[in-house]
């Protein structure tokens, strides 16, 4: 069956006799498979972090993990040029009488330095496998409709140069449950204008507007919390009023309201807060770099159980579901009852300012 992986204790044979010395041909004569795969698994193993004595002692699920762990998409300049004209070459490819070669030759004209007929036909058919895998878990979900967010449970943190002090940081997470597309960004603190500032750099990422912002049950989003009249901050409701999208807070105690933001934690934890447990950092621009390439690695890592990437099959079936993006960004705006003092004066606890009044 094409596509399938060869069971990891045939590739460990594999691994074995190409240690001992015998050529890639007589390897795959003595285990019957093809001399092609086996050259395939030699290339996978020799850029291994891991020594071949290593990879040979480990455990069949971390063996796979190490050889099949999936490689990256979407990553040179001319991607965003190719993911502008998909919907194009979609619409255009629905006529019969359209070939790839066609809209590779007319997209060529148009970028003359853009991809070769290769890589266009394997972006091109990358892009028509994500439209059609479906995972019968996702049914749920349509295109494009929800972003579920959260934040870490655990802190990441950067040294401040000034005093040389640890200073803690909470980790917004943010995920597209029909693609698994995933966001995260850390902040100061999880108050408001924290909270609304990730939320508004996790969007502009994505294009445009999901229709619905499902978040935890946390203070910045949630006031009270209740099962079926919950309050919402009035600045989520504000934020949600100027970008298009509705808020539905998961339901107390109920975790499978949200269940892929649970999931995309614990993969951040796994992809980002594992590989930054030896790193230090001076500021929390310097984290956030770090973190977005760490989850950009993931969001274009093939998964496991289908031959496409996150961020494929978003730019396949979500991006053209969204709502544009307003013109202007959100701004946080507070309200407070005062009283004018016997100077004509108010006083606001967020700035301590007085101000004058009519």
């Amino acid at each position: 069956m094409a596509g399938k992986i060869t069971s990891m204790s045939k590739i460990k044979q594999v691994l074995l006799m190409h240690r001992n010395g015998m050529s890639n041909r007589k390897i795959a004569t003595a285990i019957g498979i093809d001399k092609c795969t086996v050259n395939e698994y030699v290339r996978k193993a020799k850029p291994s972090s891991l020594s071949l004595e290593h990879l040979l002692h480990l455990e069949e699920p971390e063996l796979e993990a190490q050889m099949f762990a999936g490689n990256p998409a979407y990553t040179d300049e001319h991607m965003k040029h190719f993911l502008d004209k998909l919907p194009y070459f979609r619409e255009q490819l629905e006529d019969k009488h359209v070939t790839r070669l066609l809209l590779w030759e007319e997209y060529r004209k148009e970028t003359p330095d853009g991809y070769s007929k290769s890589q266009f036909f394997y972006h091109l058919k990358q892009n028509l496998v994500a439209q059609k895998q479906v995972a019968v878990l996702r049914d749920i979900y349509k295109p494009g409709e929800i972003l579920m967010i959260d934040f870490a449970g655990d802190k990441l943190a950067y040294i401040d140069t000034q005093s040389g002090e640890k200073i803690h940081v909470e980790v917004f997470v943010g995920t597209m449950p029909y693609s698994g597309l995933t966001f995260a960004l850390a902040v100061p603190s999880q108050q408001v204008e924290d909270f609304a500032y990730a939320l508004r750099l996790c969007l502009e990422p994505l294009g445009g507007v999901p229709h619905i912002v499902i978040p935890d049950n946390l203070k910045s989003a949630v006031i009270k919390a209740n099962r079926w009249t919950p309050v919402l901050n009035k600045a989520l409701v504000d934020m949600g009023n100027h970008y298009g999208f509705a808020v539905l807070p998961a339901r107390v105690a109920t975790p499978t309201d949200k269940a892929p933001a649970e999931s995309d934690v614990n993969r951040i934890y796994q992809r980002v807060y594992a590989k930054l447990r030896k790193r230090v950092f001076y500021s929390l621009m310097e984290l956030n770099k770090a973190i977005c390439e760490l989850v950009k690695a993931h969001n274009q890592t093939r998964m496991q159980e289908h031959p496409y990437t996150r961020e494929e099959r978003f730019h396949a079936m979500e991006r053209g579901e969204l709502n544009p993006l307003p013109e202007q960004i959100y701004e946080v705006k507070h309200s407070k009852t005062v009283t004018v003092s016997l100077q004509g004066e108010v006083r606001l606890a967020e700035d301590q300012h007085y101000y004058t009044v009519p």
